[in-house]
């Protein structure tokens, strides 16, 4: 899994993993992502991002996720 262009830096967004060092965090994509904001849109409303940040954010979550379990509750 190729997660390197995400970056954790206690100097940046206070370490929250973010994008190759940039102030735009995972979890900024991600939250994006869920609100069904189209790959397009997000590239275009942050042009410094590039394709492979969005493929990396999906890869480092679903990393995150497995590396520790945890119970799933019903609404």
């Amino acid at each position: 899994m190729d997660i390197d262009r995400i970056t954790l830096d206690p100097a940046v967004m206070g370490g929250k993993p973010c994008i190759r060092g940039l102030r735009v965090t995972v979890g900024t994509v991600l939250g994006l992502m869920a609100e069904g904001v189209s790959r397009e849109r997000i590239l275009s409303a942050y042009p410094y991002l590039e394709p492979e940040d969005l493929d990396a954010a999906l890869a480092y979550a679903a990393w995150r996720l497995e590396e520790r379990e945890e119970d799933l509750t019903a609404a």
